[in-house]
């Protein structure tokens, strides 16, 4: 059920979330000849998780502690894109993976319930210990005197 509700906000915010992406070319390294060398590919998308107005203050701090290995010390969670051969392919790739991310940050896991361990297993497992145990008495030698 929360998952639905965050997808529907995810669809509610994905316009406001795309103003406040900021997009940045340039030239991509890496085989590709002339076209590498001429034409600007990569794509790098830039967005201010603190300053975003798409998410309250919670949904923010879950972003920020969850996606802290990828967001840059001024506070720019930083993706980049030159898969691709067009510019436009690879603004459309880093773009999905932004809201997959998000998506992906923003998912409640669920509560964990403990089960209890059922007799039958407790069982086989003393059983396999005793067989074990008898196993290796078996293998010691005995003097008599």
């Amino acid at each position: 059920m929360e998952k639905i509700v965050i997808l529907l906000q995810m669809r509610v915010n994905k316009e406001l979330l795309i103003q406040e992406l900021s997009f940045k070319t340039s030239r991509s390294g890496g085989k590709g000849g002339q076209n590498v060398n001429k034409v600007s590919s990569k794509v790098m998308l830039n967005w201010d998780v603190a300053n975003s107005q798409a998410f309250d203050a919670e949904q923010k701090d879950l972003i920020a502690e969850r996606l802290s290995n990828r967001i840059s010390k001024e506070g720019l969670l930083q993706l980049d894109s030159s898969i691709d051969r067009s510019q436009l392919k690879n603004k459309e790739l880093v773009t999905e993976r932004f809201f997959n991310l998000i998506e992906d940050a923003l998912k409640v896991d669920a509560k964990r319930i403990p089960t209890k361990t059922p007799k039958s297993v407790i069982l086989d497992r003393l059983d396999r210990k005793k067989k074990q145990s008898s196993k290796k008495a078996n293998r010691q030698w005995k003097f008599d005197d």
